[in-house]
């Protein structure tokens, strides 16, 4: 059935969440009737089997939150269909090449593989198909990736591609555009080609022509790549290419639905023989959340927070006892007299000579458990982070009151970019004609919702700033993590903890083009080893959605699209008592 009756459209972000649950409830029923799964639902635009996310099948599936097209969304619902009934799962997971934009490739070529299988008798689920493909390739285009050599060659092998094996023309408006670049991948994948389209019927002798065209259009990638760095290109190629799905998890369903981060190790940072550098401090910022909204965006902010945290039925009390009961230690209180047993009180010897028989002669040593330790929370708020940050919002502002209730002093702390792609360091390196090796090429924002000196009825509003949309940018996490342990170490207390709150690596498309991608992710390694090895502070990362094990040995990994539940709190409360989730 055609994708023609979508919910009507309301300006209220509450009337935009209702309209977006109907959709996700439709197009799940869609699916379980096309797939004849009954465990199939959707979450935070994700399908999710028997409460795991699904693999994402293909770069033009992925969930958007910026794509409120109800035909694009039920498009992309038509196609996880197809692929759940139509392609052999465990037959594609042996034939997948290793290396990632190889299979980017065959991902792309399986999905429309599936698709070209449509059934003739559903013409509304081919238009969906169609509707979905060509809604990303416009966005694909309109990004600015076709500008570049990777992202036109990723784009035309996408659009020959599925053109060839669905029988279906190339997206009209970047016809022209891709002409040159379809004469000269023709004589190269030719042949393969051809055979897709003959071989849609069978899977493993199509995925042999994929794997053909996966690993020439692999070797050109490689060639380009050898050449960029004479090459000045945009320097939010990656992060933007990232957005279109180039470098995203293709995988199975995994345990518990977490992913392992990847990290890997920087060759400029290795190389360098003044280790991390910052090209420029000058405009970097570090600024008091509240400061930045108006004070009746705040009110509307926490109002709205407020009625989240109501709605979740968390149990602050019990997080409180356990807190106290994890982070206090005993600390002596005085004495209590008359006891009978303990330490022999020498006030009492006059009475036992005047009443031998007495037995309460004795005094023990009162200790009443004191947390004297505090806890800083500190938040990423790069891009990604946005759609998380509702979810972490109820999560800090209950932790905060518990932490207060149980005595610990906290403090909450985030760390974004004050531009995007570089902004003014960059430009000045651009300048100065861009000297080798330049370091970090990001103005950094640094942000206080709540120090520890500030109580949590005074900083509530702050807290909510956190839902501010336009504060997440990029994130530059191993400084951030530097700033936060200094804070710590001015405090008198002498249990000091950090948690940091992440989503994924670090990433600056300025900073990873002029050095390496590796650049800021080994810096944050190497910050986090440094710290820890001089003690003092204990350093906790929780992951949302992500195992952060690569940087953190102490860490948790949650998932917060369902809300955040007590368990949530079970988790990080496991975390700080010695607990790793795996």
């Amino acid at each position: 059935m055609a994708a023609g009756g979508a919910p009507a459209a309301d300006a209220s972000p509450q009337a935009a969440a209702r309209a977006q649950q109907r959709i996700e409830e439709l197009c799940a029923a869609s699916i379980r009737a096309l797939a004849g799964e009954r465990e199939l639902h959707f979450r935070a635009r994700r399908l999710h089997r028997r409460g795991r996310p699904l693999p994402l099948f293909g770069p033009h599936l992925q969930p958007s939150l910026e794509d409120d097209d109800f035909a694009s969304f039920r498009g992309a619902a038509d196609a996880i269909a197809l692929r759940l009934t139509l392609s052999d799962a465990a037959l594609h997971r042996s034939l997948c090449p290793p290396d990632a934009l190889q299979r980017w490739v065959f991902e792309l070529l399986e999905q429309c593989r599936v698709e070209a299988l449509a059934p003739e008798h559903l013409p509304g689920l081919r238009h969906n198909l169609r509707h979905r493909f060509e809604a990303w390739s416009l966005g694909f285009h309109r990004s600015g990736l076709t500008e570049t050599a990777r992202g036109i060659l990723l784009y035309s092998v996408a659009q020959i591609g599925r053109s060839r094996v669905c029988a279906q023309p190339v997206v009209e408006a970047t016809e022209d555009l891709i002409e040159a670049t379809r004469m000269a991948l023709a004589p190269r994948i030719g042949h393969a080609l051809a055979g897709l389209r003959r071989e849609r019927f069978d899977q493993a002798a199509y995925a042999a022509h994929a794997l053909a065209i996966a690993a020439e259009v692999g070797e050109m990638l490689e060639a380009e790549a050898a050449a960029r760095p004479q090459r000045a290109e945009s320097p939010d190629i990656d992060a933007r290419l990232r957005g279109f799905s180039l470098l995203i998890d293709f995988d199975a369903e995994v345990e518990d639905g977490i992913a392992v981060v990847d990290s890997g190790h920087s060759r400029v940072l290795a190389e360098a023989g003044g280790g991390y550098k910052v090209y420029s401090t000058e405009h970097d910022r570090e600024d008091r959340a509240e400061a930045l909204l108006r004070r009746a965006l705040l009110d509307e902010y926490r109002e709205r927070l407020d009625r989240r945290i109501a709605e979740q039925g968390l149990n602050r009390h019990r997080l409180a006892r356990q807190l106290k009961a994890l982070l206090a230690q005993p600390l002596r209180d005085g004495w209590d007299d008359d006891q009978e047993d303990g330490r022999i009180d020498g006030r009492r010897l006059a009475r036992l000579i005047s009443s031998p028989a007495e037995r309460r002669l004795f005094r023990t040593e009162r200790h009443e458990p004191a947390a004297d330790a505090v806890l800083a929370f500190l938040i990423d708020c790069s891009g990604s982070m946005k759609q998380h940050a509702e979810a972490v919002a109820v999560l800090l502002d209950v932790f905060v009151r518990a932490l207060e209730q149980a005595g610990v002093a906290s403090e909450v702390l985030g760390f974004t970019t004050a531009a995007w792609n570089g902004g003014r360091p960059q430009r000045a390196w651009q300048r100065a004609g861009r000297p080798p090796h330049p370091g970090r090429l990001n103005e950094v924002q640094h942000l206080v919702f709540k120090d520890a000196e500030t109580p949590w009825r005074r900083s509530r509003r702050a807290i909510a700033a956190l839902l501010k949309a336009d504060l997440f940018r990029e994130g530059v996490d191993g400084e951030a993590v530097d700033w936060a342990c200094n804070r710590l170490q001015a405090r008198a207390e002498p249990r000091r903890l950090l948690v940091v709150v992440s989503d994924g690596c670090p990433t600056d498309g300025a900073t990873a083009l002029a050095n390496d991608e590796q650049y800021l992710d080994q810096h944050l390694r190497d910050v986090v080893a440094r710290r820890s090895a001089l003690g003092g502070l204990e350093i906790y990362g929780v992951g949302v959605g992500l195992d952060l094990s690569a940087w953190y040995s102490r860490c948790t990994a949650l998932d917060l699209s369902g809300g955040v539940g007590n368990a949530v709190l079970d988790e990080i409360v496991g975390m700080l008592g010695g607990r790793r989730r795996r």
